[in-house]
């Protein structure tokens, strides 16, 4: 029927009417069912979410599992396959969840006891450290008290009294003890600058003699009979792997020799002597 009618139209007319069936039909888009448009704004799951969506895995099922079998039970708590093994294992890490090996299978489990009687350790070893730093401080403040004594400002507000008298005579004898505190302060802190000074002189002139002192004399004398003896050890091992490579190698005699003078090893290579130390010059 339609042939028919469009028999009737001249060329045309149906023309345009082909032609615009051929683009629709080539640039016709079917839109997205609304579950694909949900699914490709939804955001995937954080570590930490991980880990509590598997710990709900052992909470709900308090049983033991195998790595297998959590890796197809990962996935219907929204945790994909490949990072289930790396959160378990950041789980047992944390001591959440326990791992065993029986036979050759390895085991997981984690009852939600275990994590109460986990975090109440971790929160009587809180309460312990608390008590040890406020012991601490308490400490270190009487310290502090009792270091402050004696050691009180000369000049500052707080040498000055509530309440003064009112009569002259008792304000300058108050203000002359106060200068009088105030002197005794200066000349101690002077003092003490001057024993810096004179420590510090006496330090360097001791420096001066220290090559002189008998204990620096005997470490240097020990250190020598080490050295001497250490020495000659090598000198040994030097004469022995000569013997055993002329033994072993008899043929490559002069390419020895050669080897020899030029690692500085000559025929007069012998043991070290050790002199004796000049007693009498280092006595004077």
């Amino acid at each position: 029927m339609k042939r028919r009618l469009l028999d009737n139209f001249p060329a045309k007319t149906r023309e345009p009417q082909l032609r615009t069936k051929r683009v629709s039909r080539i640039f016709s888009v079917t839109p997205p069912p609304p579950d694909a448009v949900g699914m490709s704004k939804k955001r995937g799951l954080s570590l930490e979410e991980k880990r509590e969506k598997m710990l709900e895995i052992f909470y709900e099922s308090q049983d033991f599992f195998l790595l297998k079998e959590l890796e197809k039970m990962g996935p219907k708590k929204g945790v994909i396959t490949q990072s289930v093994k790396d959160v378990v294992q950041s789980l047992v890490d944390d001591d959440l969840v326990s791992k065993d090996k029986i036979g050759t299978s390895v085991y997981f489990w984690s009852l939600p006891s275990c994590a109460g009687n986990q975090l109440r350790n971790v929160r009587n070893k809180l309460d312990s450290d608390l008590q040890s730093s406020k012991k601490r401080h308490a400490e270190l403040v009487d310290q502090c008290e009792a270091l402050k004594k004696g050691r009180e400002e000369s000049v500052g507000y707080s040498l000055f009294p509530t309440y003064i008298p009112v009569s002259s005579t008792s304000v300058s004898l108050y203000f002359s003890m106060l200068n009088v505190k105030q002197d005794e302060r200066a000349e101690a802190l002077a003092d003490l600058k001057a024993i810096e000074l004179k420590h510090n002189e006496l330090k360097d002139e001791l420096a001066q003699y220290r090559d002189n002192d008998p204990a620096a004399f005997e470490a240097m004398k020990e250190a020598i009979e080490v050295a001497h003896a250490s020495a000659n050890r090598w000198t040994d091992n030097i004469f022995t792997l000569r013997q055993w490579c002329s033994n072993n190698f008899p043929q490559a005699k002069e390419q020895l020799e050669n080897m020899y003078r030029e690692v500085g090893i000559t025929d007069d290579f012998d043991y070290l002597e050790l002199a004796p130390l000049p007693l009498k010059e280092v006595a004077d």
